[in-house]
């Protein structure tokens, strides 16, 4: 597994690939941090609960050649023919983009030394945040790589990454809209006001309660919820798993 994800790590620095994606990040988290350096209101949790809207373009950016690259150079044959272990395989390339992630967010580790620095407060709700930061970067991740896996073009990959990462972003705004729809179609019906209040609640609830953002915005008020974390870990590890059976799949049909 390591010599996976050191391969992959250093990939990312002999492709354009890991530069542009720390020039998105560098750019955006600098140019965040310098507005609100500027007004004299710095808040770490502000920046970064703005920088985790970035996984919507980073996150494919860094996984759709996680596996495509591999069909591309012909490589990928290798996983399938040989007695390497395929979920090895995946984890390393998992912990590869996440170190990654890592190194893009040193530019926020300065960015903290600096408040520090002027007399500022980095408080435990700037903390919570860059914990929910890689959690969140762990669950996207994994769903990028499976992208990849299941796709055999690299921009086919991408945009598969985008639109799930997307769908995340909105599952509140979607709750709330499907909710207002049964709302509406019970009134129809003749259904009393009440029980369409509970019907659209009940729905925008369900629904929303996939949503990663909304599960972990308490945290930038140094309120934590273990329920959150664990949510976002056992949706990593589902996509993690989705991708392993995948390949191996495709192993035995090499056979």
């Amino acid at each position: 597994m390591f010599a996976i994800f050191k391969r992959e790590f250093l990939s990312y620095f002999r492709t354009p690939v890991g530069y542009v994606a720390l020039a998105i990040f560098t750019f955006i988290s600098g140019f965040n941090f310098y507005t609100l350096f500027s007004e004299g209101t710095v808040s770490i949790s502000d920046e970064i609960n703005s920088l985790r809207s970035l996984f919507i373009i980073i996150v494919p950016i860094i996984t759709m050649g996680s596996f495509a690259e591999d069909r591309k150079r012909g490589t990928e044959v290798l996983y399938y023919t040989s007695p390497i272990d395929l979920f090895s395989v995946v984890v390393g390339k998992f912990f590869s983009a996440m170190a990654l992630c890592f190194v893009m967010f040193i530019n926020v580790f300065i960015h903290m030394i600096v408040v520090s620095a002027c007399g500022g407060r980095v408080g435990i709700g700037a903390w919570g945040s860059v914990l929910v930061f890689f959690f969140m970067a762990a669950l996207f991740i994994s769903i990028g790589i499976f992208a990849s896996v299941i796709s055999d073009n690299q921009i086919i990959s991408a945009i598969v990454a985008f639109l799930i990462i997307l769908l995340n972003n909105l599952f509140s705004v979607i709750g709330e809209y499907i909710g207002f729809s049964v709302s509406t179609i019970m009134s129809y019906m003749g259904i009393n006001a009440t029980a369409r209040s509970n019907a659209k609640t009940a729905v925008a609830n369900a629904i929303s309660w996939f949503d990663p953002f909304e599960k972990t915005y308490e945290f930038r008020n140094g309120i934590f919820s273990a329920s959150a974390l664990i949510y976002c870990v056992s949706f990593a590890i589902f996509f993690l798993y989705l991708s392993f059976r995948i390949l191996e799949k495709k192993r035995w049909s090499q056979k």
